[in-house]
């Protein structure tokens, strides 16, 4: 049985295969297998795969496309060893990266998993040049679990997943990787990860994260994308309803201390710390969870508890002041270009008549805009009725 299994989840990236997995054949610790599932490539993919014969290597391949989670969970169930390396088929493992990791677990039995820097690369496996949001996001500092969490909470995801080196014992005791998610399924995992295990960052660059052109990383700055995790992050949230958060609510949460009803309540029950989390998420400057945190209080006003805390009355304020659609924001603009218009009407000498024009426009698609957000608004509570 082998020490180490890094698994592989590959789906049309026969430009970048090959690199990939010799990557991990020269790694300065051998002690591994490589479990590789093919999510359904339509590309050459699984043939160039099959070119290398060494007898550690193990292939799946699925008929068809079934999504990243399910590939790399095969890769995990179908895994032997007692530590599991993740590499994404488009990244490439420096040298020494299983050796450096591999004794720094072995030396830190109260750590999960460590993750590390990574050196960001272009579609041609050269430095990547210029700016970009991967270049500092993974340079993060050493923190505790519950420092973690905290992180996670107000500020999202930086880990690099294709660094981790994670203990299975985690994988049996957390769960896999949620197949509902395919934007942020590592996010969700962190999240859970860090309820049980502690992690480390070792400060060193020990593995090549492609940045693909044109953003077509599954990560790529897309609208899609974008619209994808809004509707995750809804989702995801809710673990930190979890008991092992409401457990620790002060150390994850030292601000919470500062609410007067924390210090007002000398037993607090598992219902109200629910109700404080979501207080918090009321400030985090994201649709998608300022939203689930007014479902979470708006169900919390079903027990005794919680009403004792916040009326109806006061709910019904705080409603009036969570703007979700943005209704505010839309109407100061429309204000501000209704007032350029104004003024260029005054001085439409003073003005090009394209400009003019062109403020024109734009004030009559934000005015339609608004109307949009208006009526939906509306209809979400007709249906409610």
């Amino acid at each position: 049985m082998p020490t180490i299994s890094v698994v592989i989840p590959s789906y049309n990236h026969e430009k970048y295969i090959s690199e990939a997995l010799q990557s991990v054949l020269d790694q300065t610790y051998k002690d591994f297998e490589i479990v590789i599932t093919d999510d359904g490539s339509s590309d050459k993919s699984v043939n160039l795969i099959k070119e290398f014969t060494d007898p550690r290597i193990k292939l799946f391949v699925f008929s068809e496309n079934k999504g990243a989670c399910l590939t790399v969970n095969n890769c995990i169930e179908n895994s032997t060893g007692k530590f599991i390396a993740l590499l994404n088929s488009d990244d490439v493992f420096l040298p020494n990266k299983l050796e450096i990791q591999l004794n720094f677990l072995n030396s830190h039995p109260e750590i999960g998993a460590v993750f590390s820097y990574a050196k960001i690369i272009n579609d041609n496996s050269d430095d990547f040049e210029g700016e970009h949001f991967y270049k500092n996001i993974f340079i993060q500092p050493n923190r505790n679990r519950f420092e973690w969490l905290n992180y996670f909470f107000y500020n999202g995801n930086c880990l690099c997943h294709p660094s981790i080196l994670i203990r299975r014992e985690c994988y049996e005791n957390v769960g896999l990787y949620d197949p509902r998610f395919a934007q942020l399924p590592d996010f969700d995992f962190w999240i859970r990860l860090c309820q049980k295990y502690e992690i480390h960052i070792i400060p060193e660059e020990l593995i090549c994260f492609r940045v693909r052109d044109n953003e077509a990383n599954a990560s790529g700055n897309r609208l899609e994308n974008h619209i994808r995790s809004t509707a995750e992050l809804s989702q995801i949230y809710n673990n930190f309803l979890s008991l092992e958060v409401t457990n620790h609510l002060d150390t994850i949460f030292p601000e919470i201390n500062q609410m007067e009803v924390f210090n007002d309540q000398k037993n607090i029950n598992n219902n109200i710390r629910q109700y404080l989390i979501a207080k918090l998420m009321l400030n985090i400057e994201i649709f998608a969870v300022k939203y689930f945190a007014l479902s979470v209080i708006f169900d919390k006003l079903n027990s005794k508890d919680i009403q004792n805390i916040l009326s109806y009355k006061d709910f019904v304020k705080l409603t009036g002041t969570i703007d979700l659609y943005s209704i505010t924001k839309l109407q100061n603009e429309l204000t501000q270009i209704k007032n350029e218009l104004v003024q260029a009407k005054a001085e439409l000498n003073g003005i090009t008549r394209s400009k003019f024009w062109k403020l024109r426009n734009i004030w009559f698609s934000l005015k339609k805009l608004l109307k949009s957000r208006l009526k939906s608004s509306i209809d979400v509570n007709a249906n409610k009725k």
